[in-house]
């Protein structure tokens, strides 16, 4: 993307959203509701792009929102232009941390700063398994650097 605003260096996923009218609450700027639903769109788009999006209805393995955690900064209101980052910070046993900046291309600020966990999860039997080795090198391409799992050494007595 050629028009990336410089606070979302680092991001490989980035996603150029338009604020709309219906994006503003009764107190004239937009709903904190709305940003996690630009996070949502920004990280089907990341996982699109690893190849890791699961078909719906959902079935065998893949990834599912465990929890959100958003700081608002800065007001946005109507009109403007946002981009989304999407980045994976961290991968676990099961897990994955995946970090959302919303940053106001018209104001250039950081709107938003958001976090999110997903974990691996097996549809039919409805429970976390280990995220895959395929689902970390796919991720480490997209982020240029590696996510394979280290073994813990043994402790030897």
């Amino acid at each position: 993307m050629s028009d990336v605003h410089p606070l979302l260096a680092g991001f490989p996923v980035i996603n150029t959203i338009p604020i709309i009218w219906g994006d503003q609450d009764a107190f004239g700027h937009v709903n904190n509701l709305t940003y996690p639903r630009w996070c949502e769109t920004s990280r089907v788009d990341y996982l699109e792009r690893a190849g890791l999006w699961v078909k719906l209805p959902p079935a065998g393995i893949g990834p599912i929102l465990a929890s959100m955690r958003c700081d608002y900064k800065e007001q946005l209101i109507y009109p403007g232009t946002i981009q989304v980052g999407a980045r994976v910070t961290r991968i676990g046993t099961s897990s994955l941390r995946m970090e959302h900046l919303v940053v106001s291309l018209d104001g250039g600020f950081i709107a938003a700063a958001v976090d999110s966990t997903l974990v691996w999860y097996d549809y039919e039997r409805r429970k976390a398994v280990p995220v895959p080795a395929e689902a970390r090198r796919t991720i480490g391409e997209l982020e240029g650097r590696s996510f394979e799992k280290v073994p813990v050494p043994v402790a030897v007595r």
